[in-house]
């Protein structure tokens, strides 16, 4: 009897382990996000690899479920895209990426009025210097705020605008998405 017991606390417990969290290539990511006291759900986590290396883990969280990109950028409430960085990025390196996948995924006009808050998001990325395996980058929407961007829980600005949010998440959702397989995971697909 006490093995039977003993074996189903075992089973309760991976059980709610799995509820609680999902693994992607060895990292931990939690169920659940709290923006500004809404609480959202992970919508969907993928690895970004790039030339076999593994560049960093994407976390999609959102209040409802979304299975589509354009539900996603046409979705106005808070939002967190959070990456656990696997690989040594310098500041540089992650500039360089960010807008590239930017430019790929928004037409000329949409990114003419972002350009100064473009300025202001390197200068954000600038300070922090490089991100280390370990480090966590969050970038929460805050609606009537704008994008927060925070390194290991300490915040390093903040970028004012939907429209800026909605340009940065085409990186990763967009016609272009840096990497097909990670748009399909952060959707739940």
């Amino acid at each position: 009897m006490k093995k039977i017991i003993l074996s189903l606390l075992v089973l309760g417990l991976f059980v709610s382990a799995q509820v609680f969290a999902m693994e992607v290539s060895g990292t931990s990511v939690p169920d659940k996000a709290t923006v500004e006291g809404t609480e959202l759900l992970l919508n969907g986590a993928g690895m970004r690899s790039k030339f076999m290396f593994k560049v960093y883990v994407a976390s999609l969280y959102l209040a409802g479920k979304k299975t589509s990109a354009e539900e996603v950028l046409a979705d106005t409430g808070a939002k967190r895209m959070q990456l656990n960085i696997r690989r040594e990025l310098s500041a540089e390196q992650l500039l360089e990426a960010l807008n590239e996948g930017l430019k790929a995924n928004n037409t000329a006009a949409e990114l003419a009025p972002l350009e100064a808050r473009m300025k202001d998001f390197d200068n954000i990325l600038t300070s922090v210097g490089k991100a280390s395996p370990g480090n966590v980058i969050v970038l929460d929407f805050i609606p009537g705020t704008g994008t927060r961007v925070q390194l290991n829980g300490q915040t390093k600005g903040t970028i004012a605008g939907e429209d800026f949010n909605k340009a940065l998440l085409k990186i990763w959702l967009g016609p272009e998405a840096v990497q097909g397989s990670l748009k399909k995971a952060l959707l739940g697909n």
